[in-house]
């Protein structure tokens, strides 16, 4: 597997991911959400007061104009070095949809084929009940019409039942604010990549992604831009091949 220390908007961070390789087969990454930046009436930014989705990990955006701005920026190099088959599955909450699904369509990947929910298991403090919360949901998006099944065919899926850290993984190595359990990704893995296949992230953050790829016997190639958490990646991709 192949780490990039780098910036997913520049184009010699990507030259550097897919090495000698022409083309990568598949894209499944969890780039920053469209949050903006929290700001007073008056326009003066808000103190975090430790709030969720707060932090170095975090990034925030002036407005949605910036954030699609932000997606066309680096979204173009994943068209540039894919395979014109490949899909792209991508993470992202409600604010971001319109921008990833309109910069992808200018690129070619104008067919939404799906999204896939993550039904995230909370518990209410005073009762036994669990609730599941839809927050996030990964776009699936390819150049042509998704393929119909034939009646040999499996299902396809597109939802999964979990809770933030139902593996542990999470606390293991970091909690970052954007980790994915296992049993989130896997169903992603094996839908819409092969064994063998050259898969990219190019916003590796916690490493769930790489490791989840690595696993499923995948070959992942990824950007992270923070030192600390490109090396976690590394470590946790050492792991799941031992």
């Amino acid at each position: 597997m192949k780490v990039v220390l780098g910036d997913s908007t520049r184009e010699a961070s990507w030259v550097e991911a897919l090495d000698d390789a022409p083309a990568f087969d598949a894209m499944l990454t969890d780039p920053p959400y469209c949050l903006l930046t929290r700001r007073r009436k008056k326009g003066d930014p808000r103190e975090p007061k430790g709030r969720k989705n707060e932090g170095p990990e975090v990034r925030r955006f002036e407005d949605v104009r910036e954030y699609h701005e932000f997606t066309r920026a680096w979204m173009k190099h994943a068209a540039a070095r894919c395979e014109p088959s490949a899909p792209w599955v991508i993470w992202t909450n409600l604010l971001g949809q319109a921008p990833i699904a309109e910069s992808a369509a200018e690129l070619g990947w104008a067919h939404r084929w799906g999204d896939f929910t993550w039904a995230k298991r909370t518990r209410e403090s005073n009762s036994g009940e669990e609730l599941l919360r839809v927050v996030e949901v990964a776009m699936v998006l390819g150049r042509e019409p998704l393929p119909e099944l034939s009646l040999a065919d499996p299902p396809r899926c597109w939802a999964a039942v979990a809770g933030y850290d139902d593996d542990g993984e999470a606390e293991r190595w970091g909690s970052h604010p954007n980790h994915k359990p296992f049993g989130v990704l896997e169903p992603l893995v094996r839908q819409w990549t092969r064994l063998g296949q050259l898969v990219i992230d190019p916003f590796a953050g916690s490493g769930s992604i790489p490791a989840a790829l690595v696993r499923l016997g995948r070959n992942a190639a990824c950007i992270e831009l923070r030192d600390e958490w490109a090396e976690r990646v590394r470590q946790r991709a050492k792991l799941q091949r031992s």
